[in-house]
């Protein structure tokens, strides 16, 4: 169920794209985040930050496409929402000395302190890629193909997602308060 919620907005969004074009598929877009926010909302009565921060993204550079009519805008967010997570992660791992991973997650997963630095890296490098092949695919392809690299482009997060956990599963704590795999 959670992940049709995540991905209830894009699946709209290519679906209005491909018969409507990228104005229509922006508004909705947008009205599909809304309404994914607040079912996330009903349901956890709470939005984590990122939460916030996509829509409020997502509606700011939306609105910038539809009423200046210019579908840049919304094809730079997800660099601009990527660069900032990265710079972010490395502006508090390395400058505060905080672990916003940590921080978010600690509660619900138990790990080796070096384990948080390593995956908040890992995090700071693949958001920078992220942001770096969006601004690439922006500057160097057509919106067709901006929007096929979308679509195509959940290979990313599934593949980095997927190695994070095979990475976590031997350091994760037990219940019975196992010591963790070194």
């Amino acid at each position: 169920m959670k992940i049709l919620i995540d991905f209830f907005p894009i699946l709209l969004f290519f679906g209005a794209y491909k018969f409507y074009g990228i104005y229509v598929g922006t508004a909705v877009l947008m009205g599909a985040t809304v309404a994914q926010m607040a079912l996330i909302y009903a349901i956890d009565r709470r939005l984590q930050t990122m939460h916030k921060i996509t829509l409020v993204l997502i509606l700011l550079f939306g609105t910038l496409t539809l009423v200046l009519q210019d579908d840049r805008f919304i094809k730079w967010k997800p660099t601009v929402l990527y660069g900032a997570m990265s710079i972010a992660l490395a502006v508090a791992v390395w400058g505060m000395k905080k672990n916003f991973l940590k921080m978010l997650l600690g509660s619900q997963l138990t790990l080796p302190e070096g384990v948080w630095h390593r995956l908040n890296v890992a995090w700071i490098v693949y958001c920078a890629f992220m942001s770096a092949i969006n601004a690439y695919v922006v500057v160097n392809f057509s919106t067709e193909a901006w929007v096929d690299f979308k679509l195509w482009g959940y290979a990313f997060p599934l593949v980095f997602l997927v190695g994070q956990g095979i990475y976590v599963a031997p350091h994760v704590k037990g219940d019975e308060g196992d010591e963790p795999a070194a």
